[in-house]
C-alpha cells in the first residue's frame, strides 16, 4: 500500500471515529493560556517540558506503559492535535510512518512541527559507521550489527540515547518553542541552560566510566545503542536487531556465543519491556548475568509515580554499563 493510499485511508478512519466520539473527548488536555504542544513519544516529552517550563502544556501522544511500536493515533489525537501550537516528534524511521499520515490529514490545522533528531548525524541501519575497530576482522562485522534484519527503515532512529545527541534535539525543541512563543524566548533559553548544564554531566559521567573501562565491547538483546556505542568509543553486539520482535538465526547465535566466549564477556544488557527471554537463555548457556539497560521510549507506570525522567534513567543505564565494561 503506498502512502497516499495510506494517508487517505487514515483520515477516513480518523473522521469516522471522531463522528462516533465527538468533539468533547480529552478536551481538558488543550490549555487556553498556554502554549499546547504535543510530542510523539516519551523523551521528547521530558525535554519539552523542561525548556517549557510553566509556560506550556506538554502532551504526549503514547503514554505511559505503551510500547511505541503498538501505538497507532485515534480520534482524540486528531481532536488534540488540530489545537496545537507545536508538534515535535524524532524521525530518522522511529514515528515517520505516522505522522506523515497524521499531518496529512490535519491539513491546515496541523500545528508548528519540529523533528527532533534534525541535524544529527544519523547511523546507517546495516550498522556502517557505527563500529570501532577493536578486534578481528570477524569483530569488525559484528561490530556493524548487522545479524538482524530491521523494520525501522534506512536508519537506526535511537538518536536520544546518546547524551550528546540530546542536547542536539533539545537546542531544536528550544527553536520550535521559540518560533510559536517568541515572547517567553528569555525563559525558554534560560530553562534550556539549565537543562543543558545536566546533560553534560551526564556526558561527562558516561566518558568517566568508559575511561576507567576494562573492556569497550557490550552485548544488548535489543540494537538500540549504536550511537551511545558510536560517541563513547564502544562496540554494541545485539541478539535481536533494531526490531525487538525479530529473532536471531542459529548461524547469528553461534557467532555471539563465540564472540561473548572470545571476548570474556561477563553481562548480557536486555530491555525491561520485551520478553527477555532468548537473552535469558542465551546468558544461562554461558553462565553469565543480565543486567538492565533501558531504551527509554517510555516510561513505566511505576516510573512515573517515581519521578523517574531521561537523565535519573540514563544514569540507571550508565550503572549497568560500567558493570558490564568490567574486564
Amino acid at each position: 500500500m503506498n502512502r497516499r493510499i495510506a494517508a487517505v485511508l487514515l483520515g477516513l478512519m480518523l473522521i469516522a471515529q471522531l463522528i462516533i466520539t465527538g468533539c468533547s473527548a480529552q478536551s481538558n488536555a488543550i490549555s487556553e493560556d498556554k502554549i499546547n504542544v504535543y510530542t510523539s513519544f516519551y523523551p521528547l516529552y521530558d525535554f519539552a517540558s523542561r525548556i517549557g517550563g510553566e509556560h506550556v502544556q506538554v502532551t504526549s501522544l503514547v503514554p505511559a506503559g505503551v510500547d511505541p511500536h503498538d501505538w497507532s493515533p485515534k480520534s482524540q489525537d486528531i481532536i488534540q492535535l488540530s489545537k496545537a501550537q507545536l508538534f515535535i516528534h524524532n524521525g530518522a524511521g522511529f514515528d515517520d510512518w505516522w505522522v506523515e499520515d497524521l499531518l496529512t490529514s490535519l491539513g491546515e490545522s496541523k500545528p508548528k512541527v519540529v523533528t527532533a533528531s534534525e541535524g544529527i548525524e544519523l547511523i546507517p541501519a546495516d550498522g556502517e559507521g557505527a563500529g570501532h575497530d577493536h578486534g578481528s576482522e570477524e569483530d569488525e562485522h559484528l561490530h556493524g550489527n548487522e545479524l538482524n534484519e530491521h523494520d525501522h527503515g534506512d536508519y537506526d532512529p535511537h538518536v536520544w540515547l546518546s547524551p550528546l545527541n540530546a542536547m542536539r534535539m533539545a537546542e531544536n525543541i528550544l527553536g520550535g518553542l521559540i518560533a510559536v512563543d517568541p515572547e517567553h524566548e528569555a525563559d525558554y533559553r534560560a530553562n534550556f541552560e539549565q537543562f543543558s548544564e545536566e546533560l553534560k554531566a551526564l556526558h561527562e559521567e558516561y566518558m568517566a566510566v568508559v575511561e576507567q573501562a576494562g573492556r569497550l565491547e557490550f552485548v544488548t538483546s535489543h540494537q538500540a545503542f549504536a550511537y551511545l556505542a558510536r560517541d563513547y568509543g564502544l562496540t554494541q553486539l545485539s541478539i535481536m536487531g533494531l526490531s525487538t520482535e525479530a529473532e536471531p538465526t542459529s548461524q547469528d547465535m553461534m557467532k555471539i556465543m563465540a564472540f561473548i566466549r572470545e571476548h570474556g564477556v561477563r553481562y548480557i544488557l536486555y530491555e525491561e519491556l520485551s520478553s527477555p527471554k532468548i537473552a535469558k537463555t542465551l546468558a544461562e548457556d554461558l553462565g553469565i548475568e543480565m543486567l538492565p539497560l533501558n531504551p527509554i521510549e517510555g516510561l513505566t507506570p511505576e516510573q512515573e509515580a517515581a519521578g523517574e525522567n531521561y537523565v535519573s534513567l540514563m544514569r540507571h543505564n550508565l550503572r549497568s554499563l560500567e558493570l558490564a565494561l568490567q574486564e
